[in-house]
């Protein structure tokens, strides 16, 4: 009743006007239709002015952040404009991010692909002064120098995360441990590579150069790491299960060995996958340590003993002759074959990790 006498005293034209609960909306392929205009209309001065593509890029990027919007203002809000702007920054930052990417990886492919076959993969450089050979000693000395290191660094960044997370929480030396592990994440490659050095001549000998110095060396890059990302898994692990079972009488030791790093094994060994991809391509510490030979070496602790990121350095600087009818010398192609294994490698790394830590995670509900 009280309705029917409000709306009886309205005018009848102010009845008949809907009312509208939302305002008008651009369609979905309003920024596709806005990047088409913008194209078309940046090349016209981009053409009569001799610009190169990437100004003609870049004319249609600042075009299109003031067109679309200025469209949506127009049409939508002050809001909706705002927003469209920020998403199109955001859209232009993560473009600007992956383009040197995408340009990494399709020079490397290209020309490395042509290089990478069987007896590429299954010869060495011994004997090899011009074309041929290939780079199977380098992949068995990356493997066995990392796997080294691996097994060094491994269990002291475990060992060390639990003792920082469960034991020396809160305390002084729990701080100073972990501003050490910080300051050694920052350590240059090359002066990890000078200390394994002098650590191996003080105790065999100045002429001494063998794959375990260049462990060594790599362990010291990865223990920060190792540390870091345990540390971290560990602090994620929920208190009550420790307090159930302490409070089921289980000794600490036992707490941390049969619930606590169960429940934080996918993240630690995701952690650890992680640290191997980040040395196995470093460069200085291994030049410095393990050196460089044309054999295969299967003897971390007997002469010299290359790996790929040193087989790429000595590839391109010192890449050979180039042979009559040629102007590319021998080394430059196997360089880039190298650098695709050594690519495709790190990136099998990566995705083990994520496939490790998605199978260890722990169930939920």
């Amino acid at each position: 009743m009280t309705a029917d006498l409000g709306t009886r005293d309205l005018p009848a034209r102010d009845l008949a006007v809907p009312m509208r609960l939302a305002r008008p909306r651009l369609p979905r392929w309003a920024p596709a239709l806005a990047g088409v205009l913008v194209l078309a209309a940046a090349g016209l001065p981009a053409l009569l002015l001799g610009w190169s593509l990437i100004g003609w890029l870049a004319l249609a990027w600042v075009a299109f952040l003031v067109a679309l919007p200025a469209w949506s203002w127009a049409v939508e809000n002050r809001r909706a404009a705002v927003d469209r702007l920020m998403t199109s920054l955001i859209w232009s930052a993560f473009g600007l991010a992956v383009l040197p990417l995408a340009w990494l990886i399709w020079t490397v492919v290209s020309k490395g692909a042509p290089v990478v076959d069987g007896e590429f993969l299954t010869y060495s450089m011994r004997n090899i002064t011009g074309a041929g050979g290939g780079i199977f000693h380098a992949l068995i000395g990356t493997l066995l120098v990392t796997l080294a290191a691996a097994v060094i660094s491994v269990p002291v960044g475990i060992f060390a995360a639990i003792y920082l997370v469960e034991y020396a929480a809160g305390s002084r030396i729990g701080r100073w441990i972990t501003f050490l592990v910080d300051v050694m994440t920052g350590i240059p490659s090359i002066v990890a590579g000078l200390f394994a050095l002098s650590l191996i001549v003080l105790l065999l000998g100045p002429e001494t150069r063998m794959g375990f110095g260049g462990s060594i060396a790599l362990s010291l890059l990865m223990i920060p790491i190792v540390v870091r990302s345990t540390e971290e898994m560990l602090r994620l692990v929920p208190g009550h299960l420790r307090e159930a079972s302490y409070a089921l009488g289980v000794p600490k030791w036992r707490t941390i060995s049969k619930v606590v790093l169960p429940t934080s094994i996918g993240g630690i060994i995701t952690g650890v996958t992680l640290a191997i991809a980040r040395v196995i391509g470093e460069t200085a510490p291994l030049l410095v340590i393990a050196g460089k030979t044309d054999s295969v070496n299967w003897n971390l602790f007997n002469e010299r003993m290359t790996t790929l990121p040193v087989y790429i350095y000595y590839s391109f600087t010192q890449p050979g002759v180039a042979p009559v009818g040629s102007t590319v010398a021998p080394g430059i192609p196997r360089a880039w074959g190298a650098a695709l294994v050594l690519i495709v490698i790190v990136m099998l790394l990566n995705l083990l990790a994520r496939v490790i830590g998605r199978l260890l995670a722990p169930k939920k509900g």
